[in-house]
């Protein structure tokens, strides 16, 4: 069964646009590392606010990209722009569009 994870994070203000770019630079080696979907969005209303959505192939790929060296490279950039407010779910996909 795929593995989902939504999880969000509040950046300092004013970095939120840093902190998004830096999520979506490495999007495109994700699908190698078994990643089905990876969407980073912005909530209208909180300027500091960033979700991102993950499906994965299973829990253990999504575990294996969190040691990717580029994977680790990229949050240690991002880390000192967030508040350290993160919020996370995991849950099995059953199915739905594109998916």
């Amino acid at each position: 069964m795929p593995y989902g994870f939504v999880g969000s994070m509040r950046a300092r203000p004013g970095q939120r646009g840093e902190v998004v770019a830096i999520l979506l630079e490495g999007a495109d080696g994700l699908r190698s590392a078994g990643c089905r979907l990876y969407a980073v969005g912005v909530p209208e209303g909180d300027p500091d606010l960033i979700t991102v959505t993950e499906i994965w192939e299973s829990k253990q790929h999504h575990d294996d990209s969190l040691q990717l060296p580029e994977t680790k490279a990229a949050i240690a950039r991002a880390m000192p722009m967030l508040t350290g407010e993160f919020s996370s779910q995991e849950m099995t996909v059953l199915g739905g569009l594109g998916v």
